[in-house]
């Protein structure tokens, strides 16, 4: 039992562990080029000795490769040639640098499958001509090419022609050798024959109707001769190119809305640079409701809708089949605008049950129209709060009459229902009432109480009864519990003695301690002596 406890217990689990993380970084180690070094991003290799001859490459079995967006080589004079499948498995490459080596020759599809390439650094290398074929597909922000024997050709014209248009903010000092072996600056050099192309595109009036095809024409020109080819990018429509040498046709049929706005360029393309001419083609088309949805709570009340027609579509709301009569407080408002589609919705400002019904909208153009029809709930009516839609009797619109928008439209009566403002108007003054009737009965029921509660209060007030119970308020009494029965001939007047107090029905002797008032028996009044006492001179 100890034994399988040492070998298969926590400790056991540490050593295999252990064993696993020295593997794996041998694989990693294995899998980096013995001149190099490599993380999870970068490989840099600067080492002279051994060096390197041929482009870096990570095994199969290493990290993932795409991973990487570092490349620097520098010092590696064996290295003199980049092939076409060196980078591709550096799909996510951004930055590579080859610095005082021996590259000769770059493949024409070397950076292929590098489109997220963005600085290359070919400092003091050994290129004599570089084509532009290279890098036309790439958005570099970065081309160092200083220090290379460069032959004056036209092969290298594109370099000058970049120069010349790309904005950095340092200049490089590029040269080539003449035919004589001399130096000449890049920016001096002139090439007989050898200049940028031209491109013309011809075309009619690209304003074409949906479902209609149209042909467009292009001509090229060039020293040395430009190749010419169509750029459609992403266009839905089928669609069908001719091309010679210097001219081209390119036929697009059953046009599609889809393509409204879409750019269709001609190019022309040789060795020292390329021109293009473009059109953009406007496709106009009936128009399609492709959204439109129940009442939604914001800030205001909204029916949202998507509608898409070439050119605008005017927009029109019904109301249970009459025209809308849109305000201030109900308004049509379109939010986004791409090119031939519209988003947007019914805006109602606090609308009330008198707006519930049916909303349809009609968008039209002179290609076409399209409606939807949508139903709308905002409350229930007064009394019914299950949130159903009532059944709305006609007497409730009988007394409604037509009435004038902001922008002088008026409300078709065609159908009877009232006008949504007249709607809106007479909502806000049944809510008024309302208010009203509420208020008054709560204070009608508050003056109710208190006049109840006064009332009780005069009939309980001290607990006392019967008009002999009285406290004189006489400044001269000596006591506030001293009674006088001014000669009231009540059912005990006559009984517990003459210092009793009547309270209610009953007689009480009370005994007054004339120190705890604060007075001698000389300072009572005549008066308050018991009958039969003799008074002292």
């Amino acid at each position: 039992m100890s034994s399988w406890t040492r070998w298969h217990g926590p400790a056991m689990s540490r050593i295999w562990g252990f064993c696993w993380l020295v593997a794996g970084l041998w694989r990693a180690a294995l899998a980096c080029p013995m001149a190099c070094k490599c993380n999870a991003s970068r490989i840099w290799c600067s080492d002279p000795s051994p060096g390197i001859m041929a482009f870096p490459r990570l095994e199969p079995n290493s990290a993932d490769p795409e991973n990487i967006t570092e490349i620097y080589i520098a010092n590696q004079k064996r290295l003199e040639i980049i092939n076409e499948d060196d980078v591709d498995a550096y799909v996510g490459l951004k930055n590579l640098t080859i610095v005082d080596s021996g590259l000769k020759f770059v493949a024409h599809k070397a950076f292929l499958k590098n489109n997220n390439l963005q600085h290359i650094n070919f400092t003091r290398n050994k290129l004599t001509s570089l084509s532009r074929k290279h890098f036309r597909h790439l958005d570099l922000a970065e081309l160092i090419l200083v220090g290379n024997p460069f032959t004056c050709s036209c092969d290298i014209m594109w370099i000058k022609t970049l120069q010349d248009t790309k904005s950095s903010p340092t200049s490089q000092d590029l040269y080539c050798l003449n035919e004589s072996s001399k130096n000449v600056p890049l920016a001096n050099l002139q090439i007989p024959n050898c200049g940028l192309p031209s491109a013309n595109l011809a075309a009619p009036n690209l304003t074409v109707e949906e479902g209609k095809s149209i042909t467009l024409s292009c001509s090229v020109a060039g020293d040395p001769a430009p190749n010419m080819y169509w750029d459609v990018g992403n266009l839905v429509s089928k669609h069908l190119n001719e091309t010679n040498h210097t001219q081209g046709s390119l036929r697009i049929s059953n046009i599609s809305s889809d393509d409204s706005g879409k750019q269709i360029s001609c190019v022309a393309e040789n060795i020292v640079g390329e021109d293009q001419d473009s059109v953009n083609l406007t496709v106009h088309f009936a128009p399609t409701i492709t959204f439109l949805e129940s009442p939604t709570s914001d800030h205001h009340w909204c029916i949202p809708f998507t509608v898409k027609g070439n050119p605008k579509p005017a927009l029109q709301w019904f109301y249970n089949g009459a025209i809308l009569n849109e305000s201030k407080y109900i308004c049509t408002k379109i939010h986004v605008t791409n090119h031939t589609e519209y988003h947007g919705c019914l805006q109602l400002d606090n609308p009330t049950h008198m707006n519930n019904g049916d909303y349809t909208l009609m968008a039209k153009n002179e290609y076409g129209k399209d409606e939807k029809q949508i139903s709308a709930h905002f409350m229930g009516w007064p009394g019914i709060d299950d949130g159903a839609n009532p059944n709305y009797p006609d007497v409730l619109y009988d007394d409604y009459g037509t009435a004038a928008n902001d922008i002088g439209d008026t409300t078709n009566r065609t159908s009877g229902s009232p006008p949504t403002d007249v709607a809106d108007k007479a909502g806000r003054e049944h809510l008024s009432v309302y208010a009203v009737v509420v208020i008054a009965s709560v204070v009608g029921f508050c003056l109710l109480v208190m006049l109840f509660l006064l009332k009780l209060a005069r009939h309980s007030k001290f607990g006392m009864k019967g008009p002999a119970s009285v406290i004189s308020n006489d400044d001269d009494s000596a006591s506030p519990l001293h009674h006088i029965s001014n000669g009231s001939n009540t059912p005990s007047s006559s009984e517990g003695g003459p210092e009793a107090v009547i309270i209610g029905m009953t007689k009480i002797p009370v005994i007054e301690n004339p120190q705890y008032f604060g007075i001698t028996n000389s300072q009572l009044k005549p008066d308050t002596w018991p009958r039969g006492s003799p008074k002292t001179a």
